[in-house]
């Protein structure tokens, strides 16, 4: 597995980058764990040089950022160039805006986002989009879920998908097949296990730390090659009070133990 990079999404230590001193100790503690590039994601402003030397001097490059989507539709010249400091192809959207909160979230998404993709994609980088389980739902003639809506009217070279194992599960999906349905438009995606935790609700469903839960990732790492995957980003969204840098820790040693690092 020596061609998939493994990163952090640094959305897990989120609250430990409020402010640019707190963001440069964790990405030195990142780097310390044994990581390589990261994800940068809810993260405190800062200066695109000043993340750039941030990395150099930990021995880390930015595979993909999480860019609030209001930037990137009426500041998207800014944001290409911003990225191109600090070395980073991947714009990413970590939700669509109301796609959490509308049913009709979608079709406004495309047509504002369209153009947008097609600008970034003429400079040379790529907009990504990061499901969670809304985009598994089915659309009005109930045969389409709206993935496989937003893969018909963006083209590979207009948009690319930062895949999560999790949020795959959670929407009645299987990780390691759509890894394979989308080969070729998943540079990169994130890592998350789902374990079983009862009292936790109804459903129980509890993230976790990679091979900690009860999701095949075995087989998702062998799709994640097979689909042409540059970049596997560990995430956890909830660390129930663990340090997250820990449940970092515990997914990177339990990666390495298979082979990847």
């Amino acid at each position: 597995m020596t061609k998939l990079q493994l990163g952090a999404q640094l959305y897990t230590v989120r609250e430990f980058t409020k402010t640019l001193d707190d963001f440069a100790e964790t990405l030195k503690k990142v780097a310390d764990i044994g990581y390589r590039t990261v994800q940068v994601s809810a993260t405190c402003a800062f200066e695109a040089d000043w993340l750039a030397g941030q990395l150099a001097a930990n021995g880390l490059s930015c595979a993909i950022t999480h860019t609030a989507p209001q930037r990137i539709f009426e500041e998207t010249e800014t944001v290409i160039d911003e990225h191109r400091q600090f070395g980073c192809r991947y714009i990413g959207i970590g939700m669509a805006p109301g796609g959490m909160e509308r049913a009709d979230w979608y079709s406004p998404f495309a047509q504002t986002f369209k153009p947008v993709a097609r600008k970034i994609a003429k400079a040379g980088a790529l907009l990504m989009y990061h499901n969670h389980n809304v985009e598994f739902a089915r659309t009005g003639n109930g045969r389409e879920i709206i993935l496989e809506r937003l893969l018909a009217d963006f083209a590979p070279e207009e948009l690319g998908i930062t895949l999560d194992t999790y949020w795959v599960q959670a929407g009645g999906g299987d990780p390691a097949w759509w890894l394979r349905h989308l080969r070729g438009r998943v540079p990169c995606i994130h890592l998350k296990d789902m374990a079983f935790a009862p009292g936790n609700g109804l459903s129980g469903m509890r993230m976790a730390p990679v091979y900690e839960g009860n999701m095949n990732f075995d087989a998702i790492l062998a799709a994640a090659e097979d689909a042409e995957v540059q970049y596997l980003l560990v995430e956890q969204d909830d660390c129930y009070g663990e340090d997250p840098f820990l449940c970092l820790t515990k997914s990177y040693e339990n990666l390495k133990a298979v082979g990847l690092s």
